[in-house]
């Protein structure tokens, strides 16, 4: 299984990555890795990642959301 997520400006179009992802094998590593650098992403212009399984689309999460909680 391979895990990617896809980043998102404010208006839903694609943006490339402030900081380039790695592959993940696991949810949970994705989870973490986004964890850890969501401020970074943020920063660099994307709002919202969307988290897809092997092409299957798993959830959409506002980085946004997170910096104002």
């Amino acid at each position: 299984m391979a895990w990617v997520w896809r980043f998102e400006k404010d208006d839903g179009t694609e943006t490339s990555p402030a900081v380039e992802p790695e592959d993940f094998s696991t949810q949970g590593d994705a989870e973490t890795w986004i964890g850890e650098v969501w401020k970074e992403l943020l920063d660099g212009g994307a709002e919202r990642v969307t988290l897809f399984e092997d092409g299957t689309e798993i959830y959409t999460m506002s980085l946004r959301a997170a910096a104002e909680s």
